[in-house]
């Protein structure tokens, strides 16, 4: 792990500053994220029954994912704009939980990564599930956001340990 000298995004006296990217190479370059919504099992047969009364929880969540994706740039301070070729976003029901596990995986071509497009792509579906389910229980639980695993670039592939 880098010390506080290998911040990138920091000039030479501190201050915040975007990266250029302009002289980085081009590649394929893909990124998987994933979080999960913990919620009562009444509230998650709710969901699955279709029957919220905001309307269909899942695909409202996915298309906020893939939205959000597209958006990251106006949302995080100094990520670049991305013009990204794939976002897909699944939302999958895990009784374990009980909740919603999401993951999301976007992918381009171009100079830097898209890490943060797929964690915010997570991030915005499952704060759409809260919201549209907020009536029926106050008390679920965002959590486990975090990067599975990229590819591109020149730091190359990264793969989240299985804990």
């Amino acid at each position: 792990m880098g010390g506080p000298g290998d911040l990138t995004h920091l000039n030479a006296t501190g201050e915040a500053n975007m990266v250029d990217v302009g002289g980085k190479a081009e590649t394929i370059r893909e990124a998987t994220a994933e979080g999960h919504v913990r919620m009562k099992p009444q509230t998650l047969g709710v969901i699955l029954a279709g029957d919220a009364k905001k309307g269909d929880v899942i695909g409202t969540a996915r298309l906020a994912g893939i939205m959000a994706a597209k958006k990251t740039s106006d949302l995080i301070p100094l990520c670049h704009p991305l013009p990204v070729s794939k976002v897909s976003v699944e939302i999958v029901e895990d009784a374990a939980l009980p909740g919603l596990r999401v993951s999301a995986t976007v992918k381009l071509t171009g100079r830097t990564g898209v890490e943060m497009e797929a964690l915010t792509a997570v991030s915005v579906a499952c704060l759409t599930v809260y919201d549209m389910a907020k009536a029926i229980e106050k008390d679920m639980e965002i959590g486990g956001i975090r990067l599975l695993a990229k590819s591109g670039g020149k730091s190359g592939e990264y793969r989240r340990p299985e804990n």
